[in-house]
C-alpha cells in the first residue's frame, strides 16, 4: 500500500471527519483520479512533438498515454480536424497515490523560485488543477534525452461537495499551498 493512502486512512480521514463534522466515513472527500495532460500546440509544425510528449508522459505516469485529436479545424492555428494535438493519462488507485507522492515530495520542490501552489485552483465541485511549465522537474525524465520542453496539466478529481474540504484534504496530504 502507498504511503499517502495509509496516511489518508489512518490520519487524514478522521481529522477531516472531526473538522467538518462528518458522521459517515463514506462522505469524507477522497481523491478519485488524477489526470495528466499535455497539449502540444506546436504539433502542427513538427509531427514528432506529440510522440516525444507521449514518451515523456508515459515515463512520468508509468502507463501509456492516449493521443488526443483536434475536434475542429481552425485556420488561424493551421489546425485540421482529426490531427494529433496532445496526449493524456488517467491515473487511479495505487499509481495515482505513488504519482502524488512523487509530485509533492520530489517534483514540486525542484521548481525554481517555487513559493507554493495557488489555492485558487479549486473549482466549485472541489477538484484541483495545476500546471507545470516543463516536464524536466520529474525525476523519471532524463534531461539529456528530452527533445522538446513541454508543459503539463494536472487535474486532481476529488469526491466531495465543496472546495474547503478538498483544500483541507490536499493540505493534510502535504500539498504545499501558499499561505
Amino acid at each position: 500500500m502507498s504511503r499517502l493512502l495509509e496516511k489518508y486512512k489512518s490520519e487524514i480521514a478522521p481529522a477531516i471527519m472531526s473538522k467538518f463534522n462528518i458522521k459517515n466515513v463514506m462522505a469524507v472527500p477522497k481523491i478519485e483520479k488524477v489526470i495528466l495532460s499535455m497539449g502540444v500546440g506546436k504539433a502542427t509544425e513538427n509531427k514528432n512533438r506529440v510522440d516525444a510528449a507521449a514518451k515523456d508522459l508515459s515515463l512520468i505516469a508509468g502507463q501509456k498515454p492516449v493521443v488526443t485529436l483536434a475536434r475542429k479545424s481552425v485556420a488561424n492555428f493551421k489546425l485540421r480536424e482529426g490531427e494529433r494535438i496532445g496526449c493524456k493519462v488517467t491515473l487511479r488507485g495505487k499509481r495515482m497515490y505513488e504519482f502524488l507522492d512523487r509530485l509533492i515530495n520530489l517534483s514540486l520542490p525542484k521548481i525554481k523560485d517555487f513559493r507554493g501552489l495557488s489555492p485558487k485552483g479549486f473549482d466549485k465541485a472541489g477538484n484541483y488543477n495545476l500546471g507545470i511549465n516543463e516536464q524536466l522537474v520529474f525525476p523519471e525524465i532524463n534531461i539529456d534525452s528530452v527533445e522538446f520542453i513541454q508543459g503539463l496539466n494536472i487535474a486532481i478529481c476529488i469526491t466531495g461537495k465543496d472546495a474547503a474540504a478538498s483544500y483541507e484534504l490536499l493540505a493534510l496530504l502535504g500539498m504545499p499551498f501558499k499561505k
